[in-house]
Parts: C-alpha cells; sequence; structure tokens
C-alpha cells in the first residue's frame, strides 16, 4: 500500500474506534451536551426578559432567544471537545497508545481518529442543542441557502481548531480530572464574550476581555450570517483566530505525541 492510503486505512479505523467509544460510553457526552441546552432554557426562560434590556429599547424575550442561540451553540463546541482532551488523556495513561507504538500503524492516524470524531460528535450536538432552540422558538429567517453553508462551515473550523487544542490538553494531562480541569477554559470563554448581552452593555474595564477573544468575532460571524446583521470585520477574525489555534495544536499535540511516552 502507499504511504497515503495506509494513513487514510488507518485513519478510518482509530476514527471508528473513538465513535465506538463514544456510543458505548454516552454518559460524558451527554452531560456535556446538557449544560448548553440548560443554560439556553435558563437564560430564556429565567432571564430572558432582564438580559434583554440590555440589548436596547424594544428589546423582548423573542428578540433576546435570537440573540443568544448563536452564542450557545459556541459554548455547545467549547462544552463537547472537552470530552476528546478526556479521552485523549484516557489513551495515554491507560497504556493503550503504548500499544499502538509498537504496531505497523500509521501513528498520526491516532490523533487523527479523534480529531474527526470530536468534529463529527461538535457538529451533531450542535444540531441537537439546535433543534431545542427552534422547539423554544429560534428563526432564522432571512438566511439564504449560501449563509446557512457559511455558518456549517464556520462551525466545523471552529471545533476543528478547538479540537486540536483539546487534544493538546489531554496529551500533557496526567488524568482525566486535570484533562477536564484543563480544558475548561474552552467553556468558561464564551460565558465572558457577547454570547448573552452586547459587549456595548458591559463595564468598560471589562468591554476589552470580551471583545479580544476568540468566542466574540465568531459568535458575531456565526449571529450576523443566521440573523442577518452586520458581520463587519469580524468573519476575518473568526477564520484568523481558528487558523491560528489550529496550527498551534496541532504543532503542540505532534511535539508531545512524538515524545518518549511516559
Amino acid at each position: 500500500m502507499s504511504a497515503l492510503s495506509l494513513a487514510v486505512r488507518d485513519s478510518s479505523t482509530m476514527l471508528r474506534r473513538n465513535l465506538l467509544h463514544a456510543r458505548r460510553y454516552p454518559s460524558l457526552t451527554l452531560n456535556l451536551l446538557l449544560t448548553p441546552v440548560m443554560m439556553l432554557l435558563l437564560f430564556v426562560y429565567v432571564f430572558g426578559d432582564v438580559m434583554s434590556a440590555g440589548m436596547g429599547a424594544g428589546a423582548d424575550r423573542a428578540a433576546y432567544v435570537a440573540y443568544v442561540v448563536p452564542g450557545i451553540l459556541m459554548m455547545t463546541i467549547g462544552g463537547t471537545v472537552v470530552g476528546t482532551a478526556v479521552s485523549v488523556s484516557n489513551d495515554m495513561t491507560e497504556g493503550i497508545i503504548a500499544r499502538f507504538r509498537t504496531m505497523a500503524i500509521h501513528r498520526p492516524s491516532i490523533l487523527v481518529g479523534h480529531v474527526v470524531g470530536s468534529v463529527l460528535q461538535c457538529l451533531m450536538s450542535v444540531v441537537l442543542v439546535g433543534a431545542v432552540a427552534v422547539a423554544i422558538g429560534f428563526r432564522s429567517t432571512d438566511a439564504t441557502a449560501l449563509e446557512w453553508l457559511a455558518a456549517f462551515g464556520l462551525t466545523a473550523l471552529i471545533a476543528f481548531a478547538l479540537t486540536w487544542i483539546a487534544v493538546g490538553m489531554g496529551l500533557v494531562s496526567p488524568n482525566a480530572e486535570t484533562a477536564s480541569n484543563n480544558a475548561l477554559p474552552l467553556i468558561v470563554l464564551p460565558l465572558i464574550s457577547s454570547a448573552f448581552v452586547p459587549i456595548d452593555s458591559m463595564p468598560g474595564w471589562f468591554q476589552p476581555i470580551a471583545e479580544y477573544q476568540p468566542f466574540t468575532p465568531a459568535i458575531e460571524t456565526l449571529r450576523g450570517l443566521l440573523l442577518g446583521t452586520e458581520i463587519g470585520h469580524n468573519g476575518w477574525l473568526a477564520v484568523a483566530w481558528c487558523a491560528g489555534l489550529a496550527v498551534l495544536g496541532y504543532v503542540w499535540s505532534k511535539s508531545v505525541f512524538n515524545r518518549d511516552p511516559r
């Protein structure tokens, strides 16, 4: 077999392995998926009327549903990749990686299987949370087919970038609990972004924290694609953040993975 054929075959095998693990042990995925669903219901039905006041005069709960859903979808991705960090850490500490190193397989396929599997799980999680959002009143009537396609591509790109970061976190963590804690910023950062209220309504000292981070331009871009609001420079910033994080996560993960096994 050629090197490319070998890489594709082994990566496919590792992908099936990770998807089977997710199917046989769904508790982690369900727990991580439950968080954005609960946040969506909490902020819409408990805080919706109060939070909508920060959007300006005339905003109501229906307007807040439309505003908050893109942020919740980004939080869904951040939460799902935490499971990837835990899965990678388990593989590193339970000995299976050491076993794989002795086999005649394409070594990068081990990480590729985790990454592709995580991206697929992220997209499925986004679809499920999106279905809940539609059930409680979210509508995207102004988005064209091209904008829906762009929104899907942006979601996949963010999932890909954050997954590589999560893989690196899992590789450097001595156990699953540490991996979960290391990946916690991927859940916290959306909370301090423009996901729930506009940046202009935040205190002046806090606005730079919310603005200069990867989730805010991604949320604003997704919001613009789905709701027809102004995207401005956020589209390019979101792509740049994703490209930078993906390269950083890939180089970091590859460097750690190629070290002698612990």
